[in-house]
């Protein structure tokens, strides 16, 4: 009779492995406060953070606070170079005022004077030409700018008041028919005082002529003594006129 078979436990070295204790594997868990001290550390506070293809590590840009947001200079961050926001413009300084009305004439005739004697001013004419120009508007239009129905155009243009004397128009009643310019540029103040400017200089010898004789020369009018009579108002204007 056979005897049983007494089998022994094989030593540990030939155990099999699946029967050993596993141990659990404890997750890893890493703090934001730690990621964030990290990030701080290695100069990515500040402006967006990304890794390498796929990481999921990512850190957005704080937002500017309100204060410096509403400032007039703001620094912001573009592809990590800081860049000053835009200032405001500077503010444009108000017109000068127009100059104070002298020698008896309102506002409109001031005005009108003051775009005389700038204009020749711009172009280097002396001071008694412009005397000259003022005293020849004041007796062609009495310092208006006159428009005529004669020439309907010139009642669609800006003006300060009417007249039928044939087709002359503006400050100094010029005629378009005459070849003294359009008809925009007769009743603009500035453009006709230039026109008148440009003939006063092609007359010879105006400077030594008195007002009279040189406003004759470029006017041609038909009362050649009338313009003298307003010599000493223009004088006041033009001295008054900075």
């Amino acid at each position: 009779m056979l005897k049983p078979l007494s089998l022994k436990p094989l030593p540990r070295q030939f155990q099999p492995r699946h029967r050993r204790a596993l141990q659990p594997v404890k997750p890893v868990v890493v703090s934001a406060v730690i990621l964030s001290a990290t990030l701080l550390a290695s100069g990515s506070a500040g402006r967006s953070a990304a890794g390498p293809p796929g990481s999921p590590v990512a850190v957005a840009a704080a937002p500017a606070p309100a204060y410096a947001r509403d400032a007039s200079l703001v620094v912001t961050e573009l592809d990590g170079q800081a860049t000053l926001g835009d200032a405001p413009a500077p503010a444009t300084p108000p017109p000068p005022a127009p100059p104070r009305p002298v020698a008896g004439l309102d506002q409109t005739q001031m005005n009108n004077a003051a775009a005389i004697v700038k204009q020749g001013r711009a172009q280097g004419v002396p001071d008694k030409g412009l005397v000259v120009a003022v005293a020849t508007a004041m007796q062609e239009s009495d310092l208006y700018n006159v428009a005529s129905p004669t020439v309907p155009s010139s009642m669609k243009l800006p003006h300060d008041a009417v007249s039928t004397d044939h087709d002359s128009i503006g400050l100094f009643q010029q005629r378009a028919s005459q070849g003294w310019g359009s008809v925009p540029e007769l009743m603009d103040p500035a453009h006709s005082a230039m026109l008148f400017f440009n003939a006063l200089g092609r007359v010879p010898g105006w400077q030594g002529m008195s007002v009279t004789g040189a406003a004759q020369a470029v006017q041609r009018s038909a009362f050649p003594g009338a313009y003298q009579k307003h010599a000493d108002r223009a004088e006041q204007v033009v001295a008054a006129i900075a």
